[in-house]
């Protein structure tokens, strides 16, 4: 099979041809239909996250069909496989329902082989049935940014005036959740990225401006998607007493010192660490009442690498997925559920 291979970290994704995987006990191997390019990729790629597995095939928002393994899916079935990829089950933090927090845990694109490749393996209760209304490019950024913008947005409580600072896969989902939830959404992206913020009107933002100006209005909670850490205080600055700021990404730069008067009041700053599958069962449960419209830009596997530099450049309107099979079904600018 065809992938893409990160040998070292800070170096290019190449491509080359990879033994087919064997799917072992309770596994399922899988042809790729569709695979998203994530930020939590670029990191990995970058070398930003520490002892990735080497060689790596990256990739975490995988949508594809079995092919054979396991006992919980038949052959044809569609699936998805997230970030998430294994956890032991065993330690306080599994039986508690924490399983994100799992120190044993492996990761889909990091630790495991992931979704950059025509075929992957993976443990099949760790996956999910996609629902029919996406096609294989519409359901890809589900897996990741979905997921990670569902949790955020639980872990924002039942904020009213919901700021989201950074607006890309995540945002463009959370705030068509949000909206569909009766919440008023607020949108801040850096400054001259006027198709970040027209993307966030046309979703239901009833302000989109740039960070480091003062918000419209007092929001109840914020989430930082941007990877950036000197947001924490603008969004504290931003938050009404009682708020909470969520801190959505996997890395961000350095937090600077703030006044203890940011804090006060009862505000809080927390951090979203990876997903469980109950919050895939829910979200995707959710989607069935709430539709939501994945923007997307489709890249054709070769281009995995490229991929990822218009992301880490700030070129990408909603969401970037490697459409790997040629059958993909989805447009080249946007999916939407049929």
């Amino acid at each position: 099979m065809r992938g893409l291979v990160l040998e070292q970290p800070g170096t290019p994704l190449r491509e080359r041809e990879l033994p087919s995987p064997e799917p072992g006990p309770g596994q399922v191997r899988i042809a790729i239909r569709a695979c998203g390019v994530c930020r939590t990729d670029l990191h990995v790629r970058d070398g930003e996250l520490p002892h990735p597995k080497l060689p790596l095939v990256l990739g975490h928002e995988i949508v594809g069909t079995v092919v054979d393994g396991g006992e919980r899916f038949r052959a044809g079935d569609r699936v998805g496989v997230p970030w998430l990829g294994w956890t032991c089950g065993l330690c306080r933090y599994c039986r508690s329902g924490r399983e994100n927090l799992c120190d044993l845990a492996r990761f889909t694109g990091y630790t495991l082989d992931g979704g950059y490749a025509e075929e992957t393996v993976a443990d099949e209760r760790y996956c999910f049935a996609i629902p029919a209304g996406y096609d294989d490019v519409a359901a890809a950024p589900l897996l990741c940014a979905g997921l990670i913008g569902y949790r955020s947005l639980v872990l924002a409580g039942d904020a009213e005036r919901l700021g989201l600072y950074g607006f890309g896969a995540s945002a463009h989902i959370v705030a068509q959740i949000a909206r569909g939830q009766g919440r008023r959404v607020f949108a801040f992206t850096r400054a001259g990225d006027d198709a970040a913020q027209s993307l966030a009107r046309e979703l239901g933002a009833e302000w989109a401006g740039a960070t480091g100006g003062p918000a419209p209005e007092e929001l109840d909670a914020a989430i930082i998607f941007a990877p950036a850490g000197e947001l924490v205080p603008e969004a504290l600055r931003a938050v009404a007493k009682g708020g909470v700021v969520v801190c959505a990404g996997i890395h961000m730069s350095d937090i600077p010192s703030f006044p203890y008067e940011l804090l006060w009041g009862e505000r809080s700053v927390r951090s979203v660490a990876n997903l469980t599958r109950r919050d895939g069962d829910e979200l995707f449960a959710l989607l069935e009442r709430i539709p939501v419209r994945t923007e997307v830009e489709r890249f054709p596997l070769a281009d995995g690498e490229d991929a990822l530099a218009r992301l880490r450049a700030g070129q990408v309107r909603g969401a970037a997925v490697l459409a790997v099979a040629q059958a993909a079904t989805g447009s080249s600018d946007a999916a939407a559920p049929r």
